[in-house]
């Protein structure tokens, strides 16, 4: 007996998601950052944690800020160990009669950490030797650990693009679209940008309702230099799936549009792609995009205003 074929339009609304999904997600399926409201489980801890994709996913403040407070903890156990060593398991000339601090040890500590070792203070004995060596080599595999992230992190492409924060449904060419914009907010240049919007929203079939996914095909999905912003459009024709549709209907399907970009980083000659998504609650209705352009200044160069780029005016 062979397996049932699947309709070539029914697998073309899946996208990946898959039928449990579509049927039992309530909240939005796609955050404002690009992140999935999906929740993972039956992994083990390790697995779960993905340290290193953590750490090259993390802003460069939080980033820069674990290191500092790893750096310092190391220092403090290993500032604690040489003080658990004995009082004469470092020498320092000025302390010889009170024997070592707290401070002295640590600062002992960041000093053999980073190979740098003056020699004001030396270790005596097996264990404070032995501990020396042991913190010498977790300094050269720290040191080497931090190098390799930050190298990642610099030379990962990363797309930085603003999107604003509403949808519109505006009129167009006699009749309305769907618009959204989005804007280059770096210096280098994305080049071969395309765009595929994808709208889903919940239908009843039968006893049964369940979450649809449909592509909406767009005025241009894409461009050859993605220099400044780009207006992003979905004509409402009769054939869109959105036709005859009203602010009340998307919102009773709990309608959602997805947003993926994806272009070729020039600095680097690498892909980037982001993502985000608009909900039925995040469209304007009678809006229109207010010109998001400067005029030419005197050397005739025209630029453009990107905190303007989610400013709307009646239509």
């Amino acid at each position: 007996m062979t397996a049932p074929t699947r309709d070539p339009a029914e697998q073309d609304r899946d996208l990946g998601f898959g039928s449990v999904v579509s049927r039992e997600s309530r909240q939005r399926l796609l955050n404002h950052d690009g992140s999935f409201n999906v929740r993972r489980g039956g992994l083990r801890l390790l697995e779960s944690l993905s340290p290193y994709h953590q750490l090259l996913g993390m802003s460069w403040g939080a980033f820069l800020g674990l290191l500092a407070a790893v750096y310092l903890v190391i220092n403090c156990l290993f500032a604690l160990g040489y003080l658990a060593c004995g009082p004469g398991a470092l020498v320092h000339p000025l302390t010889e009669a009170t024997g070592i601090r707290f401070l002295d040890a640590f600062f002992f500590s960041v000093q053999t950490f980073a190979t740098i070792g003056y020699g004001s203070i030396h270790p005596v004995g097996i264990a404070a030797n032995l501990l020396v060596t042991l913190e010498s080599l977790v300094g050269l595999v720290m040191i080497a650990l931090a190098t390799g992230l930050m190298f990642a992190r610099f030379s990962m492409p990363r797309a930085r693009i603003r999107f604003s924060r509403h949808a519109i449904v505006a009129p167009f060419q006699g009749g309305t679209a769907l618009m959204f914009r989005a804007a280059n907010e770096r210096r280098s240049e994305l080049v071969g940008v395309e765009c595929e919007l994808l709208y889903s929203r919940f239908e009843v079939k039968g006893a049964a309702r369940q979450r649809n996914f449909y592509r909406l095909p767009l005025e241009r999905d894409r461009v050859t230099f993605f220099t400044l912003s780009w207006t992003v459009v979905h004509p409402i024709i009769p054939t869109s799936p959105l036709y005859g549709e009203t602010a009340e209907s998307l919102a009773a399907s709990q309608a959602e549009f997805l947003v993926l970009l994806k272009g070729t980083d020039d600095t680097l000659s690498q892909g980037v792609m982001i993502r985000t998504s608009y909900t039925a609650e995040e469209l304007r209705w009678g809006k229109r995009f207010v010109s998001l352009f400067n005029p030419p200044g005197a050397d005739g160069i025209l630029g453009i205003d990107i905190r303007r780029l989610s400013d709307t005016e009646p239509a």
